[in-house]
């Protein structure tokens, strides 16, 4: 039999005690027997279907390094797409901040469109202005 290239081993089906065992948690016995039709006779378990979605993959997650966890959670879509709806509030906010701050600048014209850099230095030179007229 001819290997892939990412396979080590040949797959050898297991023998018929191997499969007792590992069906011998649901009440069946064997691989075909009744634990088998009950739990639609696929050869299944019942408690393995029964089991929540996510725990399986809980499960294959444990053995990853903490990093490895935490990238393949921020690459799911759910997770994107949270990221990005926190991340457009932070940005309105820190919008509507900018504008308060205009606000509060003289300029002339008064409805003068200023970068969010000209603002700062602005804010800045005005502090500095009223500080003055309150030293005086």
């Amino acid at each position: 039999m001819m290997l892939n290239s990412d396979q080590t081993e040949i797959d050898v089906p297991p023998s018929h005690s191997e499969t007792e065992s590992v069906f011998s948690d649901c009440g069946g016995g064997g691989g075909r027997g009744a634990g088998a039709e009950e739990a639609g006779g696929i050869g299944l378990c019942a408690q393995s279907r029964l089991a929540e979605p996510g725990e399986a993959l809980k499960k294959d997650l444990q053995h990853l390094s903490r990093e490895e966890r935490r990238r393949r959670r921020r690459a799911t879509a759910k997770y994107r797409t949270a990221h990005a709806t926190r991340e457009r509030i932070r940005v309105e906010a820190f919008n509507m901040a900018f504008a308060e701050l205009r606000k509060l600048l003289p300029t002339l014209p008064p409805d003068k469109k200023l970068s969010k850099i000209e603002i700062l230095r602005l804010a800045i030179c005005y502090i500095s202005y009223l500080n003055h007229v309150l030293d005086v």
